[in-house]
């Protein structure tokens, strides 16, 4: 892996979440390499090589030439660590999140979790964003009921490394340690209907924005200062390749769910389960302060329950210049003329690729192991 200076890079990186985001979008269409292969630029993904060549740069992103598209509490968490990271995005999607409990509880109710037993795992890990998105689910469960992580009683859940998503606290729900388990994604529907769990509350359901606040809403895109120094040129066209695939996602349900099944490795059950409203805001890229300010909101719970080194001022991490770039390249590329291979309409890479990937077999692959325990 080579660091981002002076010289135009040969190589640019790239890493995200098994959940649904523009990034995965476009490397399954094959736009990322489209955009820069004539260049002689390489475009890799983390999830691609071998785990002591990836080493911890998902979490740490001290990579300089890496983008990350993932869960806000590892990005955060390295930016309160000081490294020189920005954020250049924001997506928001309704992601099944929800409180599994016992068929046989007779917890129904935000409120009927007061003084019952909440599962909270904990990994061995550096950052540990399953306990946070526990800790932050529950909170906003809580929260519609008028109450606080105060009024119910946290359970530690050891989890060992290996074990499948969710798996430590939805045995341990039907052993009757803990009374409740909060799930989220694809992957979270497929494990409660094997531990016959069944959901309490469907936070999706919540009105209010801010009870789903959690690792995925919103999620971050991030990039390293020292690539944004050097090369913003190639931050906006990056940027611009995931505008598009954003943008083509809500006109292709079908290669959206089969794009979902590759990238959760759930199959088509957890996908629809977890993905029930695929909207044409579903991937749409920005950094407007309504959603600035719910990771605002995210920073804090997240610095008041000690996963931040220290306090992270999230306006301030915010680029906003590289993304509204990008939004006016993707749009020019939409212009039919001949010098606009890229509009979409047209036979050029994102066309191509499209086709491409219409032929292939609509039954979902399963990610890496690597890929598979990341948030």
């Amino acid at each position: 892996m080579t660091a981002v200076t002076g010289a135009r890079p040969d190589e640019l990186w790239f890493t995200r979440c098994p959940v649904p985001t523009a990034t995965g979008i476009a490397a399954d269409l094959g736009l990322l390499d489209a955009e820069f292969a004539a260049e002689g630029i390489t475009v890799r993904s983390l999830q691609d090589v071998p785990a002591e060549v990836a080493a911890d740069h998902h979490y740490t992103h001290a990579l300089p030439g890496l983008f990350r598209e993932g869960g806000n509490v590892p990005a955060l968490w390295a930016r309160s660590r000081g490294e020189a990271t920005r954020l250049v995005g924001l997506t928001w999607i309704e992601e099944s999140q929800a409180i599994l409990v016992r068929a046989d509880s007779g917890i129904a109710a935000p409120e009927q979790l007061r003084g019952v037993r909440l599962a909270v795992p904990r990994h061995d890990i550096a950052i540990d964003f399953w306990r946070a998105m526990a800790l932050h689910g529950f909170a906003g469960a809580l929260s519609l009921a008028g109450a606080s992580l105060a009024d119910a009683h946290p359970v530690e859940v050891p989890a060992a490394a290996g074990i499948g998503q969710w798996e430590a606290e939805l045995a341990a729900l039907g052993r009757g340690e803990v009374d409740a388990v909060y799930v989220k994604g694809a992957l979270a529907v497929e494990a409660a209907a094997r531990h016959g769990a069944v959901v309490a509350i469907d936070l999706d359901a919540a009105i209010d924005p801010a009870a789903r606040i959690n690792n995925g809403t919103p999620r971050p895109i991030t990039v390293h200062q020292d690539l944004l120094d050097h090369h913003p040129e190639l931050v906006t066209r990056f940027l611009a390749v995931l505008v598009e695939a954003a943008d083509w996602a809500p006109g292709h349900p079908a290669e959206v769910a089969r794009i979902l099944g590759a990238e959760t490795g759930a199959g088509a059950l957890g996908v629809a389960g977890a993905y029930r409203e695929l909207g044409p805001d579903t991937l749409r890229i920005d950094l407007s302060p309504e959603r600035l300010d719910l990771l605002a909101r995210q920073e804090r719970f997240l610095h008041a329950q000690g996963f931040l080194a220290a306090p992270v001022d999230v306006h301030a991490w915010a680029a906003p210049e590289p993304l509204r770039l990008a939004r006016e390249l993707a749009d020019a590329r939409r212009t039919p003329t001949r010098s606009s291979p890229r509009n979409p309409d047209s036979a050029g890479a994102l066309g191509r690729a499209t086709t491409s990937a219409s032929s292939l077999d609509p039954e979902p692959f399963r990610i890496s192991t690597l890929e598979a325990s990341h948030e």
